[in-house]
């Protein structure tokens, strides 16, 4: 275990618990996956309950609530590529792309009636519990609960 905590110091993997079926804080998850990836960081994203959603074929993240009143996951994510932030499509394909690790709660499928829903094929997805994730996390580095 490292014992360095100079500013410097950076962490070699985030562990993300991805929980909440919010559009924009499921959004922001991936934000943070795909910076830690763009900078060298191994990343496990673990999606469970409503976030599961995010994973299901063809664009099941669609059916994700927004926080903002009124509006949809579809128009928060074309009001954000308007203004140049990366879409919902755009993050998770740099995820993959960049090495993430996709896991999704076989807990949280079943909680919800979803264990038998198509997932996506443009995605590694692996399909596991806590343990599994808890075993994938390093000791060195962090986990954030979403």
């Amino acid at each position: 275990m490292s014992t360095d905590t100079s500013p410097t110091a950076s962490v070699a993997k985030l562990s993300l618990v991805v929980f909440s079926g919010s559009f924009e804080k499921v959004h922001y998850a991936l934000v943070m996956a795909s910076a830690a990836l763009a900078t060298g960081r191994d990343v496990t994203l673990f999606f469970t309950m409503e976030a599961s959603r995010t994973l299901l074929a063809p664009s099941g993240w669609r059916h994700l609530r927004p926080d903002a009143h009124g509006a949809t996951a579809t128009s928060l994510d074309f009001g954000y590529a308007e203004r140049g932030v990366a879409t919902f499509e755009e993050l998770l394909s740099a995820c993959g792309e960049l090495g993430g690790k996709f896991m999704v709660c076989e807990m949280g499928l079943r909680a919800l009636g979803l264990e038998n829903e198509k997932r996506r094929d443009d995605l590694t997805i692996e399909v596991g519990g806590v343990v599994t994730f808890l075993n994938d996390a390093r000791q060195d580095g962090e986990m954030l609960f979403i």
